[in-house]
């Protein structure tokens, strides 16, 4: 019996006057499967009709806009990176500088005066409802009307974040004029201690914004508010 003849071709596979018709028919395809232009190999300019597309110049273009877009990623990862590494820090030298206060005095300074700079904010502040106030030292504090803290918070909420608004002269006092974003954080001390909480703004209209990871910010209120309890002998 006489044996077929061999050939290398594969039946199975598609012809390229078929790849050319099927292509035709689809001509998003390589939109879609973007991957197939780093395997393709292009025509030079010789081989290309006078109606026939560039397609290596656009292969070109459009792989540098591909590289110029993964170096802008890798740019943003390492800025992000380099400023949660940045507020890590400031927030690890802030609670340092909390434990490190030998009176409650000392404490309450630290918060309102050294907690600014170590933050980079422009304002920092410890505010306190007035009333049931004879059970919290009130020297250097920011005495507040009752129910001030879920006014601006919430009844629910342990804090606020708010950006490009104008400084609350209740709450900055003097630096009001340069606060154009805040973070309201409420400071849970004890139940026979007044509502309060502690305030950081920034002269940056977006520095604090909602949606912002805010782990940091409650971590440093709650060491805040655990010295105050410890100083003060105040059951949890």
């Amino acid at each position: 019996m006489a044996q077929k003849p061999e050939t290398d071709a594969d039946p199975r596979e598609p012809t390229a006057d078929q790849v050319a018709d099927y292509l035709r028919a689809h001509p998003d395809f390589l939109a879609k499967r973007p991957d197939l232009l780093s395997v393709l190999e292009a025509p030079g300019r010789g081989g290309l009709g006078d109606n026939v597309s560039d397609f290596q110049a656009a292969l070109i273009r459009r792989l540098r806009r591909e590289k110029e877009d993964a170096a802008d990623v890798a740019q943003e990862l390492i800025d992000t990176s380099r400023d949660n590494l940045t507020s890590t820090t400031r927030i690890h030298d802030a609670v340092l500088a909390l434990l490190g206060a030998t009176s409650f005095e000392r404490l309450i300074e630290t918060v309102q005066t050294d907690l600014a700079m170590i933050l980079d904010m422009d304002a920092v502040a410890l505010c306190v409802e007035s009333e049931k106030a004879e059970a919290f030292p009130v020297r250097a504090v920011t005495l507040v009307p009752p129910g001030f803290v879920d006014r601006q918070i919430g009844s629910k909420r342990p804090l606020l974040l708010r950006e490009d608004v104008s400084g609350d002269p209740e709450i900055f006092g003097g630096a009001a004029p340069l606060i154009r974003s805040d973070a309201l954080v409420r400071l849970q001390i004890s139940e026979q201690s007044p509502p309060a909480l502690i305030a950081f703004g920034s002269r940056e209209a977006s520095k604090f914004h909602p949606g912002q990871a805010t782990e940091l910010i409650q971590f440093l209120s709650q060491v805040l508010a655990e010295l105050v309890r410890i100083w003060l002998g105040l059951p949890e």
